[in-house]
């Protein structure tokens, strides 16, 4: 995986190009147009695409094969732009760079060379064929099979045939990933468009993401060269789609990051405009602290746990599966929760097709959806996490507790003591459906899941807001600190509250179980939870203005 970052100065550059580029082309006028025509606009990927314009592609491939060798932070930053101005033309970009991830990570040096450098001189949009109609988050399913054709008793390449299901850029990709069944295993083969026997179908109509081609891929006997099955050995094929999860995930938590920012800027800009009951929305508790303030801390709660899984992957521990999930699962639930609100906060007029928040709510639904469901990553928190409980005795969790404890010892204002008490509450649950074996039950599984997410996004928020506050965003460091606290809060409550109501639900043992928890801290914790929304609130209306 590439760790190498872009120096700040370059990185600003490619974004405010960006930024240029879409204030220019990409008006909210012509978006519309892309929706309602669910057209795939060639030549706004082509600008995209062109280095002496943009070259936003550059930034996925490594400087060695002529990109610019972009670090995970860059592709966060990158990756919620975009997100923020179409999410349906980012997702365009998404999927060419997920298309080169297994060439990427199991590519031998010949073939990176070869096809990344094409990648970059010629800008080609790339396609990642994993998914298929029975199987989709569960690779190990998959049908498409990859049969060896032998001449004179050595292998000269495979006949490939199969059906690939959900494709982004399936039917405009001028270099298609295939994973497909091989005799030593599931193997991924680099294969360009127009070959004999491969076709497409008609691009999917889709609730969402219209401006982006979503097509199904069909291989009937496709010959592919065995120099195109990507690292020359048979059988890597899982290990390397799961190399990556931790990046990819990272960059679709990014797009709900971006897909929920900007519906939730045009709430807080209606709000400074439209007068109800005899003042500005934005001065109306009921307004502010439900429909905006929650929805502007959560995003910034998964931003700091993006930035955080994003320097650990640049720091050269690419092994972020857990990590990831969390990030892609809270960013795109949150992004999804805020453009929801958008449309609430623009009442009637947010229903309506004329404003954008009603596009932007159908765009950022498919983030919960695609590159792992949240119902997949639910469990694959679960899974990792309840290893992490067992292998530790159960000192996972009270060990960061722990740490935030310090933390807060020495930066009291950030809510690392409260994010501590949804730790140790979460260490208790754990234990508890370890104890009375509660994970039996598959929904206990999964709700555990999202209340790893809760606790662990609170923790990072608290100790980055206390150390390495997020320059990505308009808000000071002091304004960090009180999100922080405010999101300590509820996820300690959340994980408390939640976990007790279900250990009960399952049949849990302990008749002390409430009282162990801790619930009067966590309680007392919320004090001055109003107070911080009003300044979160007051924040919010600063930063983003009416226009």
């Amino acid at each position: 995986m590439m760790t190498s970052t872009l120096d700040t100065d370059t990185l600003e550059m490619v974004l405010s190009t960006i930024r240029e580029y879409a204030a220019k082309e990409l008006k909210p006028e012509y978006l519309r147009e892309l929706d309602e025509r669910d057209e795939f606009p060639h030549k706004v990927l082509q600008d995209l695409y062109d280095s002496d314009k943009i070259g936003v592609h550059l930034i996925f491939i490594p400087e060695a094969y002529d990109g610019l060798g972009g670090g995970a932070y860059d592709v966060y930053r990158v990756s919620e732009q975009m997100a923020k101005i179409d999410l349906g033309i980012a997702t365009g970009v998404l999927a060419t760079f997920l298309g080169t991830d297994p060439i990427v990570v199991g590519g031998t040096e010949e073939q990176k060379a070869h096809w990344m450098g094409r990648i970059a001189r010629e800008g080609m949009l790339v396609a990642y064929g994993a998914t298929e109609p029975g199987a989709g988050s569960d690779l190990g399913t998959l049908t498409t099979k990859a049969v060896p054709v032998e001449e004179d008793g050595k292998v000269i390449g495979y006949k490939i045939t199969g059906r690939k299901q959900w494709i982004s850029n399936g039917g405009v990709a001028k270099l298609y990933t295939i994973l497909a069944n091989t005799p030593g295993g599931l193997s991924w083969f680099a294969m360009e468009a127009g070959q004999p026997g491969f076709s497409f179908g008609k691009p999917e109509d889709k609730h969402g993401i219209r401006a982006s081609n979503t097509a199904a891929l069909f291989l009937d006997e496709v010959f592919i060269p065995v120099e195109n099955l990507i690292g020359g050995v048979e059988g890597q094929g899982l290990a390397q789609a799961q190399a990556v999860f931790g990046y990819t995930r990272l960059m679709v938590g990014s797009f709900g990051l971006g897909g929920g920012w900007a519906p939730l800027e045009r709430a807080i800009r209606y709000s400074q405009t439209r007068v109800q009951g005899g003042g500005l929305l934005s001065t109306k508790q009921a307004y502010t602290h439900k429909l905006l303030v929650p929805n502007a801390v959560r995003l910034e709660a998964s931003r700091s746990y993006i930035e955080w899984v994003a320097e650990r992957i640049d720091g050269g521990d690419p092994d972020q599966q857990t990590e990831g999930a969390v990030a892609k699962y809270f960013a795109t639930e949150s992004g999804n929760k805020a453009a929801e609100d958008s449309i609430q906060a623009h009442g009637g007029y947010g229903y309506t097709k004329e404003y954008m928040v009603e596009k932007m709510k159908r765009d950022v639904r498919i983030t919960c959806i695609y590159e792992g469901t949240s119902e997949i990553l639910e469990w694959t928190i679960a899974r990792d996490r309840w290893q992490a409980h067992l292998k530790t005795k159960g000192t996972f969790y009270n060990d960061w507790a722990a740490k935030l404890e310090q933390i807060a010892r020495a930066t009291p204002d950030t809510g690392a003591a409260t994010a501590a008490l949804g730790m140790r509450a979460l260490a208790i649950i754990l234990e508890r459906c370890r104890l009375d074996r509660l994970t039996r039950n598959q929904h206990i599984l999964f709700r555990l899941g999202e209340l790893i997410a809760w606790a662990e996004t609170a923790a990072i928020y608290s100790e980055r807001a206390a150390s390495k506050p997020s320059v990505a965003t308009p808000f000071s460091p002091e304004t960090h600190r009180v999100m922080a606290r405010v999101h300590a809060r509820e996820a300690a409550m959340k994980v408390a509250t939640d976990g007790l109501r279900w250990c009960i639900s399952a049949g849990q043992t302990d008749p002390n179980l409430a009282n162990s928890l801790n619930l009067p801290a966590i309680y007392g914790a919320q004090a001055g939870q109003i107070e911080d929304m009003n300044l979160v609130a007051e924040k919010l209306i600063a930063a983003y203005p009416a226009e």
